[in-house]
């Protein structure tokens, strides 16, 4: 099992191997553990681009998932591949989101990367409401599954920022 992580912003300080178990254990939980995944943190501005150019959203949203095994190349062939996909989190979106639910970046952190992860492995809330409800519980026990969350995220001070 491989996590490709990538972290491509300064504002926050990311413990980018507790990030990486963490991925590892719930791909574990949900019968992936010979999968691999890519993880990417990024900013409201590139999740917004993302966001339109695949969802017609113009806006950014928390978390986008891009399923691999789904992809269909030329003449119906299906890639083999040991990806699941890739899983691409806006940081500061999960901190305001955060703030508003009165809960951990860390907490908020995992429950996206769960969510991220159940949309790669087929679970679809926007299909229809049994299916959102069905999804929504899966998620809340895998989150179960994964407490402790681990401290993970941290914001930079200006000057550590400027440092960098």
């Amino acid at each position: 099992m491989a996590i490709y992580l990538r972290v491509r912003l300064t504002r926050f300080a990311v413990r980018q191997t507790i990030l990486a178990q963490l991925a590892e254990r719930l791909l574990s939980a949900v019968g992936e553990s010979r999968s691999e995944l890519s993880l990417e943190l990024i900013g409201d501005r590139r999740m917004r681009r993302l966001n339109r150019e695949y969802r017609k959203k113009d806006r950014p949203t928390d978390v986008l998932a891009f399923p691999i095994r789904e992809a269909v190349m030329p003449h119906g062939v299906r890639p083999v591949t040991h990806m699941l996909g890739d899983v691409v989190i806006s940081l500061p979106t999960a901190v305001r989101q955060a703030k508003e639910a009165g809960r951990s970046i860390d907490d908020e952190l995992t429950m996206l990367l769960v969510h991220g992860v159940l949309h790669l492995c087929g679970y679809d809330h926007e299909r229809n409401p049994r299916e959102a409800a069905r999804m929504t519980r899966r998620e809340r026990a895998l989150f179960r599954r994964m407490l402790p969350v681990p401290r993970m995220v941290t914001l930079r001070t200006a000057r550590q920022t400027r440092s960098r």
